[in-house]
């Protein structure tokens, strides 16, 4: 059925609280996991994590990629059993756009995610990108509501 399943990640522990299922299907699937991980400008992460421009070439921010990419080696690694096939990729650009791309570049079969679990006015003023990825994509998403405390 799932052969190959993206997943982004934003680095945050809210983002990861997928990884546990993303195991479980994976591994009752032999699927592939392919981690992504968009990078921002730093400016627009701290201030409005779910709006981000269009951001420059990776060139312009060479250490935010490169930490982008040492993150999604630590979490293949980590959070992963050997025997699954766990493929990473780092991106820039607008967030939601970014998933997309990349899920039609990589030909995945689904997109599994976490959701912040803002609700009311902070959706509306910040978005939501599990919003908008759920809307746009022709895919199945799969959509994880982090555990609180």
């Amino acid at each position: 059925m799932y052969k190959k399943i993206l997943v982004p990640l934003d680095g945050s522990e809210a983002s990861e609280a997928v990884l546990p299922h993303v195991t479980t299907l994976a591994q009752s699937l032999n699927a592939q996991v392919v981690l992504l991980r968009v990078v921002t400008a730093p400016v627009y992460e701290f201030s409005r994590p779910d709006f981000v421009p269009p951001l420059a070439p990776r060139d312009t921010y060479p250490d935010l990629f490169a930490q982008a990419d040492g993150y999604l080696q630590r979490v293949a690694f980590d959070m992963f059993p050997s025997n699954l096939q766990v493929a990473y990729e780092v991106s820039g650009g607008p967030i939601a756009d970014s998933i997309l791309d990349m899920a039609d570049a990589l030909d995945v079969d689904l997109i599994a995610m976490s959701t912040h679990g803002r609700g009311g006015l902070a959706r509306m003023v910040l978005g939501s990108v599990a919003d908008e990825i759920v809307r746009r994509s022709h895919l199945p998403v799969l959509l994880i509501r982090p555990r609180n405390g």
